[in-house]
């Protein structure tokens, strides 16, 4: 809901279910940040106004009739360079002239109903007609530029988003080198940034920063939202937790380079800013044109971490995510590339999709080398053709097969690069990103594509769509294995150079609007070399990106578990690979690896054609138990905990009435027999039965022990210790409890004690390094 607060004063209040969001102008025609936090009542903005009555020592002030007002202590909802703000701005301006002084002025305000469309940008959408929205017009008449602050109130999830659309109204020509999306004037010096950081293979590691006498920026000039730096942050105070406490969770709806700074000065205040990266960015505003910045994403909440991930987690799947896929389950899917790499056939591809029938998969996944001479990743990325010794049949054919077997068939594509070595880059080498007549460097044996050049947009359209429309294809996997380097556009003039990076982003989106739009029954699937690009934007048209190119479970874990601060897990695809991990290579049960990937979009990536029987029927009976909880894990309600040792999930359906846990061990410790489940979200007042899946170990883990019980002495690794192995099973504890939703979560779930070496038996609870423990809850009578 939308206030607008009666008085002298041009003031507002942005109001969700739980939270407040307050503006208001002043004297001098600025508008300031008075409020954003707890939903309050208001009819009075007067004692949220910060009275100033003196100038301050070297600051300046205004101007000379309003000499008490000082530009770099006002909590502001924008500021721009050279009126005496030095912190960091929101956008800055180089004139015809020269100057690089902005004066954006409040000149009016309306409040509309619902949300258009960007008209260059993905940004969130409501189809219910319930958003509200408020644009503030701000003027600076001494270079006639006008600057639309626009605010959309999704008061369902408790969310408010915001963007920014400058507009040349002179009839010069000017220079733009910073337009942000988001400003938060804070006061206060005990905020803690929480940003995510990482790398290949290593994404989304939470880091806690104190603000206090700092300026704590981070970004990504790769080109994309980056693995090293998420555009996801939390803004939170020292006594916050996971439950409790203030925080505020920010995003931007963004796909390319992006910052967020948060600096404390010494007039107490806290300004927090994020939107494109101005470290690349330059845009030359023509008179009459205008420029939008991307959508941020702001939510609030008085119940810590988690209860600020729910409202963000219902904000995506409400209104980010979109199409037949938005509320359709996932299907389980299994992918070639561990299983093949380049090294594949028709041959195969179907004999792997055998395989995954006999178990239960859903849906084949042909990843990269199918096409052109793709043999290796030096060669053929633009050549767009199947490759007929390796499919014979070609595209049509393959899929034909597999559907035959009674598999959907999906494949891989790159479509934003190309390879030196291919007939792509020989016939077109200017639409290639790289500096004409100079050395460049290659990510992975490629480049990018020029996608700021409107006939590279027009050939990755064309070309897609001749293959996704040749054969029955359900999935895409849409990769972008390398960063940017050497920015240059070949389309572009040489005074617009600082604007490629943006205008690449642009066009990504342009083909994205286009291919989901001509084939809305393909599931999209994002992918960066993992997690190098997960964002919004990329969400506003894939329902689901691979998190990372890491699938061991304990590394997924803490990746999966970061995600899950800003993003619903069902949006975060995960797999089942081989062991050794060929990340890592370790070695991990693999129960293990089906319960992390269980609570993000399921699959297996390994090859079923080599595995033992023993192996394939653990995993037919992961998948059938997986298909019964699927809806639960797909579109429940995520809930995290985790101490030094465990993680904790729980996943609660949207009824409340079923519910799944896991316990995830990272290193067994000696004598600590004892743990308590405790599960989240139930209902306080229903009746639960919780309950785990019988389960069997393989004798040959517990060593030389078996001596202890055997009548004859046993060698280990000797042929009448596997032998004995494959009719002897070790039982262990099985978990069956009933109680009442309250009793569970508060008083929690002691389980079977652990082993601890001083006996076992079937009431012993076995859990080796890596060990985990899946629990499932329904309402009962």
């Amino acid at each position: 809901m939308i206030q607008q607060i009666s008085g002298e004063r041009t003031a507002y209040a942005l109001h969700t279910k739980n939270s407040s969001y307050v503006l208001a102008v002043n004297d001098t025609h600025h508008v300031l940040h008075l409020h954003y936090g707890r939903r309050i009542n208001i009819t009075s903005i007067e004692h949220l106004m910060i009275p100033m009555e003196f100038g301050g020592g070297c600051l300046t002030s205004y101007d000379c009739e309003n000499s008490a007002v000082m530009p770099d202590i006002l909590l502001l909802e924008m500021s721009a360079s050279g009126k005496g703000d030095m912190r960091e701005p929101f956008v800055e301006i180089v004139h015809a002239d020269g100057s690089r002084t902005s004066d954006f002025l409040f000149e009016r305000a309306e409040i509309i109903e619902g949300k258009e469309p960007f008209a260059t940008l993905p940004g969130s959408y409501d189809d219910k007609g319930t958003v509200e929205h408020l644009c503030i017009y701000l003027k600076d008449i001494q270079y006639d530029q006008k600057l639309e602050l626009h605010y959309y109130v999704y008061e369902d999830c408790d969310v408010i988003t915001r963007s920014a659309r400058l507009v040349n109204e002179s009839a010069d020509e000017i220079r733009m080198e910073r337009m942000l999306s988001n400003q938060l004037d804070f006061e206060g010096d005990d905020w803690i940034l929480t940003s995510f950081f990482g790398s290949w293979t290593n994404e989304m590691n939470r880091t806690d920063t104190p603000i206090r006498g700092n300026r704590v920026c981070i970004g990504s000039t790769s080109g994309t939202s980056s693995n090293q730096y998420h555009p996801f942050v939390m803004l939170h105070k020292p006594y916050t937790t996971e439950d409790h406490g203030d925080c505020y969770g920010l995003n931007l709806i963004y796909s390319g380079n992006h910052y967020s700074c948060a600096s404390h000065t010494g007039m107490n205040r806290m300004r927090f800013v994020s939107g494109i990266n101005p470290d690349t960015f330059t845009w030359s505003l023509q008179p009459g044109e205008a420029f939008e910045a991307p959508e941020a994403v702001m939510c609030y909440s008085p119940d810590g971490y988690q209860g600020m991930s729910h409202q963000m987690h219902a904000f995506v799947r409400e209104h980010i995510v979109r199409g037949e896929w938005k509320d359709k389950l996932r299907p389980v899917l299994l992918n070639s590339w561990e299983a093949n790499y380049f090294d594949i056939s028709e041959k195969k591809l179907c004999a792997l999709a055998k395989a995954g029938k006999e178990v239960g998969i859903e849906l084949l996944v042909m990843d990269d080398g199918w096409f052109g001479t793709r043999d290796n990743d030096t060669q053929a990325l633009g050549d767009w053709m199947e490759n007929k010794k390796k499919l014979p049949d070609g595209l049509k054919g393959l899929a034909d097969k597999i559907n035959r077997i009674g598999l959907e068939f999906g494949i891989w594509v790159e479509p934003e690069m190309v390879n030196e070595n291919s007939d792509l880059y020989r016939a077109h080498p200017d639409w290639a990103i790289r500096i004409p007549g100079k050395p460049h460097a290659l990510g992975r044996n490629q480049m990018l594509l020029d996608l700021s050049n409107p006939d590279v947009q027009e050939y990755i359209i064309r070309s897609m769509s001749k293959v996704f429309s040749s054969a029955n294809i359900s999935y895409v996997k849409w990769d972008h294995n390398r960063i940017f380097s050497d920015y240059f556009s070949q389309y572009l003039p040489a005074d617009r150079q600082g604007e490629v990076a943006h205008r690449y982003v642009c066009g990504f989106y342009t083909i994205m609007e286009a291919l989901t739009r001509q084939f809305p029954h393909i599931l999209f699937e994002g992918c960066a070399s993992g997690g190098n690009r997960f964002d919004l934007g990329i969400l506003c048209y894939f329902p689901q990106i691979w998190g990372s190119d890491n699938s061991d479970a304990i590394c997924r874990a803490n990746i999966q578990h970061g995600y899950s601060y800003g993003y619903p897990m069902n949006c975060v695809s995960a797999h089942v690979s081989d062991c050794p991990n060929h990340q890592t290579l370790r070695k991990t049960p693999l129960e293990t690896r089906y319960a992390v990937a269980s609570f993000g979009s399921f699959g297996y990536e390994c090859n079923l054609c080599d595995m033992k029987k023993e192996e394939l029927d653990a995993i037919k009976e992961q998948i059938a138990t997986y298909k019964l909880w699927r809806e639960v894990l797909q579109h429940g309600t995520f809930y995290r905990k985790r101490n030094e040792n465990f993680y904790e999930w729980t996943c609660v359906s949207k009824d409340k009435k079923r519910a799944v846990g896991m316990v995830l061990q990272l290193m067994t410790k000696p004598h600590m027999p004892f743990y308590t489940y405790y599960p989240q979200g139930l209902d306080e007042k229903k009746k639960y039965h919780l309950y785990s899946l019988p389960r069997k170990f393989d004798v040959r883990e517990f060593g030389s022990l078996i001596n202890t019980i055997a009548p004859v002495h046993v060698k280990q690794d000797s042929l009448i210790h596997h032998t004995i192995a494959k009719f002897v099973k070790m039982d262990s504890e099985v978990e069956d409890v009933t109680g009442f939703g309250d009793a569970l979560m508060y008083g929690g779930v002691h389980l079977a004690s652990a082993f601890c070496g001083l006996g076992y038996n079937e009431k012993t609870r076995y859990m080796s390094d890596f060990g985990v423990r899946v629990y499932y809850m329904e309402e009962t009578e």
